[in-house]
């Protein structure tokens, strides 16, 4: 098999696609995220009435994010985007500790979907960029993340606004597709 026919066979299989649910609380960071993701500008953003899509490519997946407004008004929807989900990446205020709680119960809500099943599931403890940010560690405990074995989970401290520690939750994600995969 020739240099040629290989590049042939490898540009005819094409990038695999993965659905991933970008979900959290209004205000956490989903869509600066979303932006930084696609490396598009941050400077004006507003809150999300409904939601938004972007395809971005990464370590051959061509990766289908649906980040969906956190208002409470909003939530109830939540559940129609459930379906055939790759994975989750839930986002949290890392420096907002008085929604703490109520980050905590829409999470466990997800992760008791059916449709949501074994979903793996990425927590951006986001905004670490902050002063008054939580370590992930703590939102870990927090949210009582280490009672989870249904399904695979990490948490990753970033800062969207920054970039940083975005890659390394994407990295992971690009892994557990992998892993689910085979």
């Amino acid at each position: 098999m020739g240099l040629l026919s290989i590049l042939r066979k490898l540009k005819s299989t094409p990038d695999q696609e993965v659905r991933i649910l970008l979900l959290g609380l209004d205000n956490g960071g989903k869509t600066t995220l979303l932006k930084q993701l696609a490396s598009e500008d941050i400077t004006h953003i507003t809150p999300t009435q409904g939601f938004n899509i972007k395809s971005v490519q990464s370590q051959g997946f061509k990766l289908n994010v649906w980040d969906i407004g956190g208002q409470r008004k909003i939530r109830p929807y939540w559940r129609n985007y459930f379906e055939n989900t790759d994975i989750l990446i839930y986002v949290i205020d890392s420096a907002d500790r008085k929604r703490f709680e109520e980050t905590g119960q829409e999470l466990a809500e997800l992760l008791d979907e059916e449709k949501l099943s074994g979903v793996p599931v990425l927590v951006f403890a986001n905004k670490q960029d902050l002063l008054t940010a939580a370590p992930a560690s703590e939102i870990a405990e927090g949210l009582n993340l280490h009672t989870i074995r249904d399904r695979v989970w990490q948490i990753q401290s970033c800062s969207a606004l920054t970039g940083e520690g975005v890659q390394d939750g994407m990295n992971w994600v690009c892994k557990s597709v992998n892993a689910k995969r085979k």
